[in-house]
Formats: C-alpha cells, structure tokens, sequence
C-alpha cells in the first residue's frame, strides 16, 4: 500500500513538471510571435512612407443645369477716379447770409415776418420805438425852422440893401446867420439818415413837424428769413447778438466735408465734389472745393472742406447730413469686373474664375483695387477679354471645396 503511494506521487510529480514546461515554452513562442509581428510592421513602414495631403483642384467642371446658377461675363476696361469720401452736412452760404440788426437802441414794436418767409430787398422786417431817433427828428424840424427864418432875414435884409435902408454889415449878418442856419440843417438831416431814414421821410416830418420814433428795419438783401428772435417789446441794441431777423440768399448753400487729416495732401482748391444728401435719396449736387479749413479738430482728426452748390429748386435745408466724394486726380483705365466676381479665401487671397467654354472653370489668384460703380479694379493676374464668373462664383468656390473632400 505504501509502494502505491509513492508511486502515484511520483506521477503526479512528473506531470507537474510536464505542465510547468509546456506553460515556459508556449510563453516563450508567443514573445517571438510578437517579436515578429512588430518587425514585420516596421518593415512595412519602412517600405511605405506617408502619403502627402491631397490639395484641392483649382478647376471644376460643372453640369449643364448647375451652369444656370452661373452668369459669365468678360473682363472689360473701366474709367476709375482717383477720390476722397467723406461725411458732412449742409449750411447756409454765409458769404450771403446777413444778420438785420438795429441801428438804434430801443423796443421792438412790431415784427412784420416769421421764419421762413420769403422777403425781397428793402422789404419792413421789423420796427423799433426809439429815442434816439425821436431826439434826432427833433433836432432836425427845429433845424429847418431855424433855416426857414434865416432865409428870409436875408431876402428882406438884400431888398433892403437893395434901397439903401440897411447897413452892409446888417445885410453881412444875415448872410452868415442864413449859412450857419444851413449847415446845421444839413448836419441834422445826416443824423436822421443814419437811422435809415429817406429824403421823402425826412420831408414827410419836417411838414407834419410831428417826430415819429419808429424805426423800421428793412432787409438788406432778398431771401428767406431762416431765424427769428423777435418779439414785441425786446430790447434791442446796436451790434447786440443774437439778431432779432437773419436772412440768408438761399439760391446757393455750403457742403461742409468733414475730412480725415490724412487726407488734406490730396484735396485742392477747384477739385470737384459729388455730393448726395442722405434726406434726398436720388438727387446728386456737383461742385468745386471752394475752401479748405486752417486747422484740424484736435477732437476728431478732421478738417473742415468746404464746397458751394447751386440749390435753385430749394430742397436744401441747414444741416442735412450728406456723403461727399471728392476728386482728387484724373480718371485711370484699368481691367475691371463686378465686384461680385471676385472670392475673398479663407487666408485672404482674392480668387476669381475664368472660363472659355462656360462648363470649365479654373480659380485664379488676382491683385483688386478699388471698387467704383460696382466695378472692382484688377491689377494684376487678369487680361480684358477674358470671360469669368460673376454671380455663382462664390457657388462654384464652394463646389470645388467640395470636390477635394
């Protein structure tokens, strides 16, 4: 019994050992396995570098009914001006613009327009009470009858002397009291015409000898009244702002640009301006630079330009906002196509698509200048002639983004 046991563990001893061998050797074959396999794949890589990225092609062929999405146009030769652009507004002609102050100091009586009325020159704008004007009346009705009296001494004191019935330094006398009686007449008829008074007025008083202090103010010019502050009993002063009556010839207005300093060494006097109102979409007003500020706004950069328009028809009003293009060198012909022809790449390329068959279209890189009239310039990488894409050329930029994925 105990030689059975020896020998069953013996067995047992030996098949365990047998199995520790075959766990090694299998171990062992399956690190060589994948020793190989990792030789076997470098080999390979080795073998096949990296293929490059694909790029895009820069030509498409499109199908007879995606053609339809496309217009094709050829590349054609465009006047383009050299031009400034600017923002301003709109102002009275100030050169034309008078401010109908009073001569006198005293109260407004009666105001005779309201703002915005037409008015012709020498039309009653206004009246003032004044004093100044009641003492110089006055002075001139006591003059003339001071006149009157001298004058007559004198005839009786020649048709006396005439018969000897007076002394020649009586007759003398008279003639120097008729001359002093003159010129102070004379002198108080200057006075009242400095407050504007006529010749007819002044007789008119001098008749009635009754002194009217009412001053009436008249336009200077013909116009239109474009502000009003007065108003029965103001005060008024010579020279006193602001003016109880302004008007303004508005036959002719200022365009007033607001332009950027950096661009005063291309704008000179006599350069023409288009210029369009914002309130009036449609109309266009053309003129000259008729004067350019001395100084810049420290605020804003800017300097005043300043240009005359002949407005007949009276649509301006002051302070209308208005866009102003301002040439400032001849007229240069270059290549150009619409503006919506040309494709803006994502790194900032400017693209375009020519074609000779309306199915083919290869993407050209060009050089753009400015745009005008919805006309864009090419500078470089485009010849006239050349048919290219106008509308649908962002469609066919797209399509070939497409074609590369």
């Amino acid at each position: 019994m105990l030689e059975r046991k020896k020998i069953l563990l013996v067995i047992a001893a030996g098949v365990c050992a047998l199995a520790a061998g075959l766990w090694i050797v299998g171990t062992k074959s399956s690190d060589k396995r994948a020793e190989s396999a990792a030789a076997e794949a470098a080999k390979q890589t080795t073998k096949q570098p990296a293929q490059p990225a694909d790029h895009a092609s820069d030509t498409i062929v499109v199908t007879d009914q995606q053609a339809k999405q496309v217009r094709i146009e050829p590349a054609s030769l465009h006047d383009f001006v050299s031009q400034r652009d600017a923002v301003g507004f709109v102002d009275f002609n100030q050169d034309t613009t008078v401010q109908a102050l009073s001569t006198v100091t005293g109260k407004i009586r009666q105001v005779f327009v309201r703002a915005g009325d037409d008015v012709r020159k020498g039309q009653p704008l206004y009246s003032v009470d004044s004093p100044d004007l009641v003492q110089a009346l006055s002075a001139l009705i006591s003059s003339a009858g001071v006149r009157a009296a001298a004058t007559r001494t004198l005839e009786r004191a020649r048709k006396m002397l005439d018969i000897q019935a007076t002394a020649q330094k009586d007759f003398d006398q008279a003639v120097a009291d008729q001359q002093t009686a003159e010129g102070n007449y004379q002198a108080a008829r200057d006075a009242v015409r400095i407050f504007g008074k006529s010749e007819a007025e002044m007789d008119k008083t001098i008749a009635s000898r009754k002194p009217n202090g009412e001053l009436i103010i008249t336009s200077p010019i013909a116009g239109r009244v474009v502000a009003r502050n007065a108003a029965p009993g103001m005060l008024v002063q010579p020279g006193s702002l602001p003016s109880p009556i302004t008007v303004a010839d508005i036959s002719t207005m200022w365009m007033i640009a607001n332009a950027p300093e950096f661009d005063i060494p291309k704008i000179q006097l006599g350069q023409k301006v288009s210029i369009q109102i914002t309130a009036l979409p449609g109309e266009k007003f053309e003129g000259r630079v008729t004067s350019i500020g001395a100084s810049i706004d420290p605020n804003t950069r800017r300097i005043p330009v300043r240009t005359e328009v002949q407005d007949a028809t009276h649509q301006l009003r002051q302070q209308m906002l208005a866009t102003y293009v301002i040439q400032t060198g001849e007229p240069i012909r270059s290549v150009a196509i619409p503006a919506n022809g040309i494709v803006r790449e994502g790194d900032g390329t400017m693209t375009l698509f020519v074609t000779t068959d309306g199915k083919t279209f290869t993407r050209r890189a060009v050089r753009t200048g400015q745009e005008q009239k919805g006309y864009i310039r090419i500078l470089e990488g485009l010849s006239d002639g050349e048919k290219v894409a106008t509308e649908g050329a962002i469609f066919l930029s797209n399509a070939i983004l497409l074609q590369a994925r």
